[in-house]
């Protein structure tokens, strides 16, 4: 395994010196905060033990999104608050992708495509979902942008993690999807989803003045499949949403300025190695960093966070008759941020001092000292 860090700390200049002109801020930011994450050479945190009085130098987590290293506990937050927003039913994810001859397009103005990527996707589920026969109401879905492809290629689509159910608000009601003699492994006919997202992303390039690529194809990629009740889908989402595009156990070799690493084939479900430049990793790695301040995961209809209490109640109202408790495995508490254990005597330390210059350089080939992100 080697460190990101380490991989930017010596070709960061180079990858620089290859594309400065083409780095966008937001990346060139990351490229900066995640150099220095946990650290020595930057800025330290002074930690005391409460029981024996023991003192010790901590280096600060970068906290990026993109950082491997951080944001573990964010996940896992994130994760806890979606399951706790469960409703009862069957869950479907489907996938909107972007075909190949618009992502440079997409590239080139990230922050309104993005947007109009999620917005579009939302809008054609809302209209199928109000078109239904047996829903005919306004659904719910937790949205997550995706930029790559398990190769770290630049590959936009955007994930939905949508229950069969949909609320008609003027008549006060709350329909679900039949299941079928078959089973319930149909929501939507993916060729119709396709169909309706390529003519409303379109439409939204169209209002943004972006002139679109010739030879667009005719038909687009949409993916529809159940997935049980939303857990996994929820785990599988967060995977990626604060911990960057890779983890480091997956980062193999860093050879004659040749970095090796792993990924795995979706088609073949077996792992598979790839050797790229280090320059060109970085190049890959960085790509996926999103504008400043973009939301990449987002709530919508029923499942929008303003919907908390319509939610519990929903929970509450489904179950209550037939005296069963909730079958999500939704959690009451949240996990607690991991504490820093003292070495001496185990008990918890407190942060007494932050943002302190250390100016103590580790030693050559010195593991990064792991804390949460503060």
């Amino acid at each position: 395994m080697i460190a990101l860090a380490t991989l930017i700390e010596q070709f960061g200049a180079n990858y620089l010196a290859q594309y400065g002109a083409s780095v966008l801020p937001s990346q060139r930011q990351a490229l900066n905060v995640m150099k220095n994450c946990r650290s020595m050479l930057g800025p330290g945190m002074l930690a005391q033990c409460g029981d024996c009085g023991e003192q010790r130098v901590v280096p600060h987590s970068c906290g990026h999104r993109n950082c491997p290293h951080c944001q573990h506990f964010e996940s896992q937050r994130w994760i806890e608050r979606q399951t706790q927003a469960l409703v009862p039913g069957s869950y479907f994810l489907i996938t909107f992708t972007l075909p190949a001859e618009l992502r440079e397009l997409v590239r080139a103005h990230q922050r309104v495509a993005y947007a109009a990527v999620m917005e579009c996707a939302w809008s054609t589920l809302r209209t199928f979902s109000q078109n239904h026969r047996q829903l005919a109401g306004s659904p719910g879905a937790v949205a997550v942008l995706h930029t790559h492809s398990r190769k770290l290629d630049f590959h936009p689509h955007v994930h939905l993690a949508m229950p069969a159910a949909a609320l008609d608000a003027d008549k006060g009601l709350w329909r679900t999807l039949r299941k079928s003699p078959k089973g319930d492994g149909y929501l939507f006919n993916h060729k119709a989803l396709a169909k309706v997202f390529k003519a409303k992303f379109l439409a939204a390039l169209g209002e943004l003045r972006l002139q679109l690529p010739p030879n667009l194809p005719d038909e687009w990629v949409v993916d529809c499949k159940s997935v049980g009740n939303g857990g996994p889908a929820l785990v599988y989402l967060g995977r990626y949403l604060y911990r960057g595009v890779i983890q480091e156990k997956d980062i193999l070799r860093c050879e004659n300025g040749q970095v090796t690493y792993r990924w795995r084939d979706s088609k073949t479900k077996k792992a598979a190695q790839r050797t790229v430049s280090a320059v060109e990793f970085l190049r890959l790695v960085l790509q996926h960093v999103l504008p400043k301040g973009f939301r990449r995961a987002r709530n919508y209809g029923f499942l929008h966070p303003n919907s908390k209490r319509l939610i519990a109640l929903l929970r509450l109202v489904l179950f209550r008759p037939c005296g069963k408790a909730p079958a999500t495995t939704a959690q009451t508490t949240q996990t607690d941020r991991p504490k820093l254990l003292c070495r001496c005597c185990g008990a918890v330390m407190a942060i007494v001092r932050r943002r302190m210059l250390t100016g103590i350089v580790p030693p050559t080939g010195a593991n990064r000292e792991g804390i949460a992100a503060t």
